[in-house]
């Protein structure tokens, strides 16, 4: 059944829009002048992915998810702790490309594993081939790939009847590339891309409503239709890519599921739609006034630390390891010797002259943080 957007009590619905909205709108001004921007940005990715697996039910610790991501684990990587960094690594994508990528038919395939496309094919045969095309005329060049790439697909796709035909299975007419995943871990009947092709439409369907109620629509309806089967967390990623690419906050990639967490589970999974659309937006308003609170904890905590700056020489690693420790949550030894390019002993001396505060409080494996 598809996702009913419509009729919606607008009298209920536009106080909370407004006041998400300007709490967005401020947070985003006051980060595009900041000195602590990237720092910001940077500790909200960390924040948000270990987010989204609480909101699933699941704990990731802040400091194994900040360890994995420098490849310095103190203990075996969990199945949690790796999604939760494939969170991660899907928001620092997000950010990096354009704003408008993510939502669009490139982005889409590519956050939500649906394979490369032709022109990636393409791009990369093209990379193979480029000594030997030196000199070709470029519009010649681009069509015979063009023609290589279609003619490589049919040859692909040949050969996954043939294999099915052996194996004895039947071939649907529209049997997606998926079918041949592990059915211990995924439900063959779930057309993932019948779901998304439903999304898309209430995608296109929410245009002209304003950007943080259009938001709110669509990580309900990611939720839902159930788009896909283990990444319910890329809903509130697209949301956040939507207000980024429509301008409401363009400066950062705003965390949503920090912000899921101070809404009760009932609210956030009620019958009632409109129950569910208010604790959204309730959700993108406490995620901005979190983040104004962060802003200022990291502005008052870079100027307590740049105190420790004076009369120092103008060749000391201090401003590099403060830029350090305000991008990640904690950082050990091994982060502070590997990023200054010092010894271990250097890097404990560096962390003892800022005077910054330990808090796993174990005798080995410590991080510290500007707490």
């Amino acid at each position: 059944m598809a996702y009913a957007i419509g009729p919606l009590p607008l009298d209920r619905l536009f106080g909370p829009v407004t006041q998400a909205t300007a709490a967005l709108t401020r947070l985003d001004e006051r980060l595009a002048r900041s000195t602590v921007r990237e720092g910001f940005i940077q500790r909200q990715h960390f924040a948000d992915a270990a987010a989204a697996l609480w909101v699933e039910g699941e704990l990731v610790h802040l400091e194994d998810l900040v360890l994995h991501d420098a490849h310095m684990d103190i203990r075996t990587p969990t199945h949690e702790l790796t999604r939760a960094h494939a969170v991660l690594r899907a928001r620092r994508q997000i950010f990096a490309r354009a704003s408008d990528w993510a939502l669009s038919g490139e982005g889409l395939r590519q956050l939500t594993g649906r394979g490369a496309s032709v022109v990636e094919v393409r791009g990369s045969r093209e990379r193979q081939g480029a000594s030997f095309e030196e000199g070709a005329d470029e519009a010649a060049s681009s069509a015979e790939q063009d023609a290589l790439a279609q003619e490589f697909a049919e040859i692909d796709a040949l050969l996954a009847r043939s294999r099915n035909v052996l194996a004895g299975i039947e071939a649907g007419p529209k049997r997606p590339a998926t079918d041949n995943r592990p059915t211990l871990v995924y439900d063959l009947d779930w057309n993932e891309d019948e779901r998304l092709a439903e999304w898309q439409a209430v995608l296109q369907a929410t245009k002209d409503l304003p950007a943080v109620l259009r938001v709110a629509l669509l990580i309900d309806a990611w939720t839902e239709i159930g788009v896909l089967q283990h990444a319910p967390w890329l809903g509130p990623l697209l949301g956040a890519a939507l207000l980024r690419q429509t301008g409401t906050t363009a400066n950062h990639l705003t965390g949503l599921h920090a912000g899921a967490q101070k809404i009760p589970r009932e609210r956030r999974r009620a019958r009632d739609k409109v129950v569910r659309l208010l604790a959204i937006l309730e959700t993108i308003h406490a995620t901005a006034s979190a983040g104004l609170k962060e802003h200022d904890r990291l502005l008052l905590a870079r100027t307590q630390l740049e105190r420790r700056l004076r009369s120092r020489r103008t060749s000391s690693k201090l401003p590099r390891l403060i830029d350090l420790v305000l991008a990640r949550p904690l950082v050990s030894a091994a982060m502070v010797q590997k990023e200054l390019e010092v010894s271990r002993q250097g890097a404990l001396d560096l962390v003892g002259e800022l005077n910054l505060r330990e808090i796993t409080g174990r005798k080995r494996f410590q991080a510290w943080g500007a707490v």
